[in-house]
């Protein structure tokens, strides 16, 4: 009996391998911890994406779906929201695998560890010759699934960076949870716009996804004058953060970084530089103030809006063995091209298993996972990545071997700079990845694992 391979994740990337395997008529089981395909993306299905339609389907997704004859394929120019993204391509593309012979896809699995069958991290004899042996955790209890190969497309959404500068929660973050957002909360909604309205919102973050905050928080104010913010950024000096505008090859991405400037420069919003959070504490008056390590304060805070990036999960793969970078946790051979304190250009090398594989033969760390911290990663690097993975799979090293990734270049290609020199900062660049409104009034903001 031929072990299938197993991917984790039933996200754009996850999905994308899964359809190259069933191109190869190769057993494949997608392993998903929500209830649908894409739940991570319908966590953040109000926000419109900066990449078209054109960049957001996989090749052999759309052969497959368009061979079906029951997809109807979108406005390759059009600019999808993350629902539309979902119910558009994601969900359709999902029931397609699972109907596949050989395929299935599974949902409400989360998987809970990875490891060679029989095998502990410690023993090295015969360990490429055994399959994986993947846990899972399923409504109807936990299951042992063999696998010939791993496809790690788990992404890092379940693993938001805390506000505490140390890379641990502040103080007092935890018991403040009810007043702390992580990530993009929707300002079209009006029960949440009622939560931000006419209150003193402290944004914490520098990308892409913090300047979509801003704008969101910017336009709010203009139904509701006392709405103010305090931009609270690590850094010295604001720099090149917003980007490279007109100069940016995905236009979309450009014009979010015009409008973050906007909103940005406005009497609403107040840049708090160098400011790195250590506490969150509760004032007399039941408003929180946030502190600073070198002892400043920002007071009479309402609600504070995290958006400080994303890092993977490695912790249910401790028992394979692993070589990531020490800082990003990314894939080693990646981490000099994607690290943003040196990098922002869209100039990503060209790559594929042999950069995304690990020390744990068939073992493979694809998508956002594979970029680490790093919040440069765009979903068509992902399809090239799962594309050379299961053609390498499947012995296919020519095919495997002939990795074609051009990237957009971002307009920005100085990297960040260095994190206390404001000089430096200054001159520098920002990421190269984010949402963008598509319109001036449109609040279309997005996270960088999905653009």
């Amino acid at each position: 009996m031929q072990h299938p391979v197993v991917v984790i994740g039933a996200g754009p990337i996850g999905l994308a391998a899964a359809a190259h395997a069933a191109e190869r008529q190769m057993p494949f089981v997608v392993l998903e911890s929500g209830a649908d395909a894409g739940a991570a993306v319908g966590e953040w299905s109000h926000v419109r994406l900066f990449s078209s339609w054109a960049e957001l389907v996989d090749p052999a997704a759309r052969r497959l779906l368009e061979a079906s004859g029951t997809w109807t394929p979108p406005d390759d120019g059009a600019y999808p929201t993350g629902g539309e993204w979902r119910a558009a391509y994601l969900q359709p593309l999902a029931d397609l695998l699972d109907a596949h012979p050989g395929g299935e896809v599974r949902y409400d699995s989360r998987v809970v560890g990875v490891g060679r069958a029989g095998r502990d991290l410690l023993v090295d004899s015969g360990r490429e010759d055994d399959p994986f042996a993947v846990h899972v955790t399923t409504p109807a209890g936990r299951e042992r699934i063999l696998a010939r190969a791993v496809v790690d497309a788990s992404g890092t959404w379940t693993s938001p960076n805390p506000l505490g500068a140390d890379g641990y929660p502040a103080e007092g973050e935890a018991e403040h949870r009810d007043r702390i957002t992580y990530g993009i909360p929707d300002l079209a909604d009006p029960a949440v716009a009622a939560r931000f309205a006419g209150k003193h919102v402290a944004v914490a973050g520098k990308g892409a996804s913090a300047q979509g905050v801003l704008v969101g928080l910017a336009r709010l104010a203009r139904t509701d004058a006392a709405t103010r913010v305090s931009w609270l950024l690590r850094r010295p000096a604001v720099g090149d953060a917003f980007g490279g505008g007109d100069n940016d090859q995905l236009e979309q991405r450009g014009k979010l970084g015009q409008d973050a400037r906007a909103a940005a420069s406005s009497d609403v919003v107040t840049d708090v530089t160098q400011f790195r959070a250590a506490s969150v504490s509760t004032q007399d008056d039941g408003r929180l103030t946030i502190g600073s390590i070198d002892g400043r304060q920002v007071v009479d805070v309402d609600e504070i809006i995290v958006v400080t990036g994303f890092r993977p999960d490695v912790s249910f793969l401790s028992e394979v063995r692993l070589d990531l970078d020490p800082a990003l946790g990314s894939a080693r051979a990646l981490a000099d091209q994607i690290h943003p304190d040196h990098h922002s250009c869209g100039d990503v090398a060209p790559h594929g298993f042999r950069e995304l594989a690990q020390p744990e033969h068939g073992l493979y760390l694809v998508g956002m996972k594979s970029y680490g911290r790093a919040p440069s990663f765009l979903a068509m690097t992902g399809f090239e990545q799962v594309r050379s993975v299961v053609a390498a799979l499947d012995g296919d090293l020519e095919a495997a071997e002939r990795v074609d990734l051009v990237l957009p270049e971002t307009g920005v290609c100085n990297g960040a700079g260095a994190f206390d020199d404001p000089d430096v900062v200054a001159s520098a660049g920002g990421g190269c990845c984010g949402p963008a409104a598509t319109e001036p009034e449109l609040v279309t903001i997005g996270r960088p694992a999905q653009c």
